[in-house]
């Protein structure tokens, strides 16, 4: 998954989004930072959400099943891996991918997963906790393969 290829699905579903979460068109707007008339250019397929404006929408609406369906139930993950082109985390804990996840490794306390809605990779230790993230499927294997070894 691209930021191009986000910034369009969210674009593309903006107007679900809104109406899952209840709110009108001023109420939405000024909740995301847009002008209406921006966010009606965008729910008619004239306009394409920025990605600030997509990252506020993930953020801000992360809860609602529009959303969780379009990244994997994880769209902040998703969108802190684009944006960073894959990274090392601080430890955060996750839910340990009961639903979302398919397990591609498991070795020395650590997982290797992948996301079955958006693709990408994570690693998780013993404890749930993410320890690194990517698209890149060689990255992700690689990694894994240094953190099982440094215990």
């Amino acid at each position: 998954m691209t930021r191009d290829e986000i910034i369009l699905k969210v674009s593309e579903k903006m107007r679900l989004i809104r109406t899952e979460a209840g709110y009108t068109q001023d109420k939405m707007a000024e909740i995301i930072g847009v002008s209406k008339k921006t966010l009606v250019q965008i729910e008619k397929g004239r306009a394409e959400a920025g990605w600030s404006t997509v990252v506020a929408v993930c953020a801000l609406f992360r809860e609602t099943e529009t959303v969780r369906f379009l990244f994997g139930n994880e769209p902040l993950e998703v969108l802190e891996t684009i944006a960073r082109e894959g990274i090392d985390y601080r430890k955060e804990k996750t839910l340990g991918g009961k639903i979302w996840w398919k397990e591609l490794k498991k070795d020395n306390g650590f997982i290797l997963q992948q996301n079955i809605i958006s693709q990408h990779y994570r690693i998780i230790d013993d404890e749930h906790f993410r320890v690194y993230s990517s698209f890149d499927e060689r990255s992700a294997t690689d990694r894994f393969e240094e953190v099982i070894k440094e215990i």
